[in-house]
């Protein structure tokens, strides 16, 4: 069964970071790109950063030109996690962030919804204005 669990959200003021993380289980994470979406309220969910697999794709990245430069994805293979630094935020930012996983070990890394199946339940960005 996958699981994905993103930690690590909360309040910041602007110009401040956060670091998240998303822990997955129920597949081989080695193998298989991940990606971080956002929601903020009345948006569509956006899809901000990826990360490929080391196996499949050296590991490329994107970034959406909207936190490119600011933010940065790694992935730790060993602990089955990927992480997401956030800095210099900005009030556009807030959203509740999902990290999100494919049903298939894909070998590039995208950041549309469409290739993603399995999604955590998200961890809320809030920045002070």
């Amino acid at each position: 069964q996958v699981q994905l669990v993103e930690s690590g959200g909360g309040l910041v003021q602007p110009g401040e970071s956060l670091r998240l993380s998303c822990a997955a289980s129920g597949f081989p994470f080695e193998s298989y790109t991940i990606g971080w979406f956002r929601q903020a309220p009345g948006k569509e969910r956006e899809g901000i950063s990826c990360i490929g697999s080391f196996v499949n794709s050296n590991g490329e990245t994107y970034y959406a030109n909207s936190v490119m430069g600011r933010f940065t994805i790694s992935r730790d293979d060993a602990k089955n996690m990927v992480f997401l630094q956030m800095n210099g935020l900005k009030p556009e930012d807030p959203a509740i962030y999902f990290c999100a996983a494919p049903s298939a070990p894909y070998n590039y890394c995208s950041g549309y919804m469409t290739t993603y199946d399995y999604f955590g339940q998200g961890t809320q960005v809030t920045v002070a204005s």
